[in-house]
């Protein structure tokens, strides 16, 4: 019988990070932000696009998104009943915003 040593057996990839670009509608909650996402679908037998939403709630943990603001979110394990997404970063900020 031969075995492989372990530097010769196959690593394991790293999983493709899915981040998604959405607007902060809601920034009430501590360390929580609402992130609405949107799509556009084509209509199966029109042909035309329709505009789709869904609403992320995502974990801020330094509290620095804002309403208006447009951030990148990505999936992570489960942090409360509804809260699967976290902020990796702020995009741009809402205008009228201090720096």
């Amino acid at each position: 019988m031969s075995e492989q040593p372990a530097s010769i057996a196959p690593a394991v990839a790293p999983r493709k990070l899915r981040l998604v670009d959405g607007v902060v509608i809601s920034a009430k909650m501590h360390k929580t932000i609402v992130v609405e996402v949107e799509r556009l679908e084509r209509h199966p037998k029109y042909g035309k696009y329709l505009r789709r939403h869904t609403r992320f709630k995502a974990h801020d943990e330094r509290g620095e998104a804002r309403e208006g603001d447009v951030v990148r979110i990505a999936p992570t394990r489960p942090l409360s009943r509804t809260k699967r997404w976290r902020l990796v970063s702020v995009v741009v900020k809402a205008k009228g915003q201090g720096e």
